[in-house]
């Protein structure tokens, strides 16, 4: 009897380790599939090119040809709603425009460096 519980009990493991393993594997499947209809999803909304052009107005702030747009710079000091209730900005997100980002670092490279000296003026070189 003892042999046959020992013989019977290695199978058994096997068999319900396999078990796991295709309920893994079968949950694992099952994601990647709502990950492969998330991503078609996506690719038929770029495809389209009204998403585009809204997606372009609005995160690139492009227009088309003939309009105006505007852009609302708050107060020194004041930022959106979110800011003014003391939130922090989003974690991995830029906190001022791309385009205040660049013409900051413009200005920056504008200004001379603090711990080099001021050029002076020197004699005029003659004229050849």
């Amino acid at each position: 009897m003892c042999t046959l519980v020992f013989s019977a009990a290695l199978p058994l493991r096997t068999y319900f380790a396999q078990r796991a393993e295709i309920s893994s594997m079968e949950r694992e499947q099952a994601e990647t599939r709502e990950r492969v209809e998330a991503l078609e999803h996506a690719r038929q909304q770029l495809e389209d090119p009204a998403f585009v052009a809204a997606e372009a107005r609005r995160r690139l702030h492009m227009a088309r040809p003939g309009e105006v747009t505007y852009v609302v710079i708050p107060p020194e000091g004041e930022g959106p709603a979110d800011a003014a209730e003391g939130a922090a900005p989003p974690a991995g997100g830029p906190e001022a425009p791309w385009w205040a980002q660049v013409w900051a670092s413009v200005a920056e490279a504008d200004q001379p460096a603090a711990d080099e000296p001021a050029a002076q003026p020197g004699p005029a070189a003659p004229a050849p």
